[in-house]
């Protein structure tokens, strides 16, 4: 039908406001409906409980006219906060190269940073994307995107750039160690045992801390697979960090390739912030309100 068509040709953020009876709204099939359209980075407006139609009480009440109208002129309100600001974000892995054909890397899709990139555009911030190698496509043209492989020429970008942010957040999957010695031909294959001897990479995240001002605000990422608090904990100080993100990608949809994500948000007041399973588009607004609140505090 005509609002189908409507809304699947859509470039746009989209509201939803479901409303049906109570039976209807709990069925399985509806909430499975519900979840996928979220999981597009559409926002419900959730259905309120009390006295429907059909005579029963429940869920599936729609919400009342002046409560969305309100909802709507909060999230257009939202969409200018972050209006003149500048903005750096990484994202992606990086690749450290064995020989030609091989490389250390990591998992990371670049996602989460695409996520927050096209977010904070939205919010009307003039963004810069650091990006390792990804697949993935830059949406918009007035996001500045900068592409790099290795880690040293992703710390380079940021020393670059950094100056000029007002907000940097380092979504990046950076390499920790890279070869100590790249080989300039292939190595070939034999029965011999092959020593890979590797060095650390520069910590960028800890360089940057230690070269913020006042007047900048730095997050960063931590993905833990044990002490996951308490190794966020730790980032964010010995970082000079006033965020961190803490994802895990033991919870079921979380981390690395999906296109959902499950965080804890950890500011350097001492606050924590748990937050359900979302999609990435909906966790980047959750960082983005975060960061926008810290700014105001």
């Amino acid at each position: 039908n005509l609002l189908t068509a409507i809304y699947l040709a859509a470039k746009c953020p989209v509201l939803f406001a479901p409303a049906m009876d109570v039976d209807m709204f709990m069925h399985p099939a509806t909430q499975t409906n519900i979840e996928r359209l979220q999981s597009f980075g559409n926002i419900q407006i959730a259905p309120q409980i009390g006295e429907l139609a059909s005579g029963l009480t429940g869920a599936g009440r729609l919400e009342e006219p002046e409560a969305i109208l309100q909802i709507l002129i909060n999230y257009f309100n939202q969409s200018v906060s972050l209006t003149g600001k500048n903005i750096l974000i990484t994202a992606g892995p990086t690749y450290e190269a064995i020989d030609p054909v091989r490389y250390i890397s990591n998992h990371s899709s670049g996602k989460m940073g695409f996520a927050l990139a096209a977010e904070a555009f939205r919010r009307g911030a003039n963004v810069t994307l650091i990006t390792g190698p990804t697949e993935l496509v830059t949406e918009n043209p007035n996001i500045l995107r900068v592409d790099v492989i290795t880690a040293s020429q992703m710390a380079e970008a940021c020393n670059v750039l950094f100056d000029k942010a007002d907000i940097t957040i380092m979504a990046a999957a950076v390499a920790d160690y890279k070869p100590v010695r790249s080989a300039e031909h292939k190595i070939k294959k034999s029965e011999k045992e092959l020593t890979i001897e590797l060095e650390p990479t520069l910590d960028i995240l800890k360089n940057l801390g230690g070269r913020k001002t006042g007047k900048q605000f730095l997050a960063g990422f931590a993905l833990e697979t044990e002490n996951e608090e308490h190794n966020a904990l730790k980032k964010l100080r010995e970082k000079n960090l006033d965020l961190i993100v803490l994802n895990s990608p033991s919870s079921e949809g979380s981390g690395f390739g999906h296109d959902t994500n499950k965080i804890t948000i950890f500011i350097k007041s001492g606050e924590k912030m748990e937050f359900t399973l979302k999609s990435k588009q909906q966790v980047a607004s959750d960082i983005l309100d975060t960061t926008f609140r810290c700014l105001n505090m």
